[in-house]
């Protein structure tokens, strides 16, 4: 259901603003993969603490959503930093050449 959003957002966006269909799947499979990771760990821990899955789920996404927004955002900043600093033109974020 997810990816069927991803592909109407896709389309709705500015032909000249679209990304290369291997960027965006790219993108997108970071989605998947991140929702995935999330599902089998709330699994394992409701396997493990007997508790109810849906509020483990509930716990991991407020988590994700707040906490790892903040250490990304973080890691983000740190490294966009050094590859100012270092000059890597090749490694800026969001620029694919």
């Amino acid at each position: 259901l997810v990816f069927f959003f991803f592909l109407v957002k896709r389309f709705r966006e500015p032909k000249h603003e679209r990304r290369p269909w291997r960027i965006w799947f790219l993108d997108t499979s970071k989605q998947a993969i991140g929702m995935l990771f999330i599902h089998f760990a709330n699994v394992y821990l409701s396997d493990l603490t007997e508790e109810d899955p849906c509020s483990l789920y509930l716990i991991n996404f407020l988590l994700d959503a707040t906490l790892g927004m903040l250490l990304i955002y973080i890691g983000i900043r740190a490294v966009s930093s050094i590859v100012e600093w270092q000059q890597w033109e090749s490694l800026r974020f969001g620029e694919y050449g």
